[in-house]
């Protein structure tokens, strides 16, 4: 199984000393099954408290309050992790939901709750519609649903890096035809929680050695995905960027039920707008 390191460099350049506000640091991997985390580092500059806490969906969280004035920010975390998911993986699923349309648990549907309801407007049923093609037949095959799905997205969406903040929605990443990682990803959960499945994103890094994957070319870039739960299986990844499923090349940071709660870092100064003059994002994740 490969052991990899994961380098995350966040650098903030002000245009005069100003003082900060506190950052909210979501870097250190999730450990499971699959992934071990054998170290993990943080480097903050200029100097910080750091509290350690939890979210509510386990999440590790840090937050870095600053005493000092500065004009330079730098944040940087490095992991070492070991993969230890197969690459070809077989999901266990309960023979109650390998077909689609099953039904949750009493208490599996409550513990899911807002994950598997949609979480944007859809009032014509659009994004409604277009999953509806995906489903052949009633009842079908769940994780060859779920496929389709993923697979639908690639061959209809246009991969797009962008360095721009925020994510589109999933009618307008319909609409423009082309989309990021996490534009992928807040397309598909979006698409499987309107049939019903409770699915939470994922943001993370992406283990790409060959190369010859996208979502992760550029050298400041993250990446995201997509679980969906499935009974007897639990949450299964989907990576709708690269058409795949499983977690052998995917390291988990976070998990939630929207795009915008698993920022790596974020976090405020107090002055004017302009006194940001630049930031430096640089990812490395690469084989020991």
């Amino acid at each position: 199984m490969p052991s990899v390191t994961i380098t995350h460099t966040t650098q903030y350049q002000y245009g005069a000393e100003v003082p900060l506000g506190p950052h909210r640091l979501m870097l250190r991997p999730r450990e499971t099954r699959d992934l071990i985390l054998t170290s993990f580092d943080l480097e903050i500059s200029p100097e910080a408290r750091i509290d350690w806490s939890h979210d509510v969906a386990g999440n590790a969280v840090a937050t870095a309050q600053f005493v000092t004035n500065t004009t330079l920010l730098s944040i940087r975390s490095c992991a070492r992790v070991e993969l230890r998911a197969p690459v070809w993986p077989v999901f266990p699923i309960a023979a109650a939901a390998a077909s689609y349309p099953f039904v949750y648990s009493p208490d599996d549907s409550t513990d899911l709750g807002a994950l598997a309801m949609p979480q944007y407007a859809d009032e014509t049923g659009r994004l409604s519609r277009w999953v509806e093609s995906f489903v052949m037949a009633r009842p079908t095959d769940t994780l060859s649903l779920l496929k389709d799905i993923g697979n639908g997205i690639t061959a209809q969406i246009s991969y797009q890096s962008r360095e721009t903040e925020g994510t589109q929605g999933p009618l307008e990443t319909l609409d423009r035809g082309w989309g990021s990682c996490r534009d992928f990803a807040v397309l598909f959960a979006e698409a499987t929680r309107t049939l019903g499945f409770g699915a939470r994103l994922v943001s993370g890094y992406l283990f790409n050695p060959a190369g010859d994957q996208v979502g992760s070319m550029d050298a400041g870039s993250t990446h995201a995905w997509v679980e969906v739960f499935v009974p007897g299986a639990g949450w299964i990844p989907f990576d709708p960027t690269n058409r795949s499923v499983g977690s052998s090349n995917l390291i988990p940071v976070a998990v939630a039920r929207r795009i915008q709660q698993v920022a790596p870092v974020s976090g405020s100064f107090h002055g004017r707008p302009t006194d940001l003059l630049s930031m430096d994002v640089t990812v490395d994740v690469r084989e020991i």
